[in-house]
């Protein structure tokens, strides 16, 4: 029996097959192309952004590396995710073992849950520009900055190592066929032949306990930030900091409504086929990381002015005028 282990008296698959959309049979083979399209696109528009971050010194700010590492978050995940995916629409290359199974099931929620922390530095971030901007340089320092992101780190390996540890301690007998197109934790889960109630309690528990305390934190920050912002005096600070909370706040729904519609109609929709939660899966997997790119090219002003310059520089054109780096008001730090 392929990737049978039989140490101990108790025998456990070693390996697994990746089968994505199984209802598809040989047709998911076709679904290589609109797959790969995607993560084009998502490696091409997060990249583009992330470019003009890092060439642009005047970009070099917190609010904007913040969104530069959010954006390789998101590449990163995706990564992850999508070559995987790719090859469980193969059925030479779709075989992977219980070790490598595990780390991409790591990998996928400790980006996951990072991209959610740094969502948190973000609006701690702006908090203090708008709260208090004229104490803004001397309190969001690099150093601080460095500490945030490592506490994000530290946070996110603590949700994520337990839930992971707990099922590399698992028995897998009933099948080595994992009917999803990556390591989710579940899919892996059905595969058990033992007592998971535990798994599923920790990783509920956690989940729900880490989405609350967010959302309570992200709408304490956001409603300080809203309330301080309409006090602005002047009309165009006010509105660049409105619009810079609208960019924010929209990521963030898209972020957090993907991840809690899959985990509802995963657990509500049980009637579903196992390719129904396998798209669904896909759509919250990889929607944040095709949308976010977007949102801040498009909503960010400094940032869309220097795509656009960019864009006039491939093209052999000379701007008509150099993008406005600074705002004219000083108050509201980038």
């Amino acid at each position: 029996m392929p990737g049978w282990s039989n140490g101990s008296s108790n025998g456990s698959y070693a390996s697994f097959l990746l089968v994505g959309f199984p209802g598809l049979r040989e047709s998911r083979v076709f679904l290589v192309l609109p797959f790969l399209s995607l993560y084009l696109v998502i490696l091409s528009a997060n990249a583009l952004v992330i470019y003009t971050v890092t060439a642009q010194r005047s970009l070099h700010q917190p609010m904007y590396l913040l969104i530069a590492l959010l954006l390789a978050i998101n590449t990163c995940a995706a990564t992850t995710v999508v070559p995987a995916m790719l090859f469980s629409f193969s059925s030479r290359f779709n075989r992977i073992s219980l070790a490598r199974c595990l780390l991409q099931m790591f990998c996928i929620y400790f980006l996951i849950v990072l991209d959610c922390n740094i969502l948190l530095v973000m609006a701690l971030d702006r908090y203090v520009a708008i709260c208090y901007p004229l104490r803004y340089p001397e309190i969001v320092t690099g150093q601080l900055l460095a500490g945030l992101l490592a506490v994000a780190a530290a946070r996110s390996m603590c949700i994520v190592a337990p839930v992971v540890g707990l099922a590399s301690r698992v028995r897998f007998c009933r099948s080595d066929v994992i009917h999803h197109f990556a390591c989710e934790h579940m899919a892996l889960m059905k595969l058990s032949c033992g007592d998971i109630s535990l798994n599923k309690t920790v990783g509920l528990t956690i989940r729900i306990f880490n989405r609350v305390l967010d959302m309570l934190l992200l709408g304490a920050s956001y409603s300080r930030i809203i309330h301080a912002a309409f006090r602005i005096s002047s009309g165009g600070a006010r509105s660049k900091a409105l619009n810079t909370c609208g960019s924010h706040l929209l990521v963030i729904f898209t972020v957090y409504s993907s991840t809690m519609s899959s985990s509802i109609v995963y657990r509500v929709a049980r009637t579903a086929s196992q390719d129904v939660h396998n798209l669904l899966s896909a759509f919250y997997l990889l929607l944040p990381c095709l949308l976010n790119p977007i949102i801040y090219g498009a909503r960010t002003k400094e940032i869309r002015q220097h795509l656009a310059a960019l864009f006039h520089r491939t093209q052999g054109q000379v701007p008509s005028k150099e993008p406005q780096v600074l705002s004219s008001h000083r108050e509201l730090p980038g």
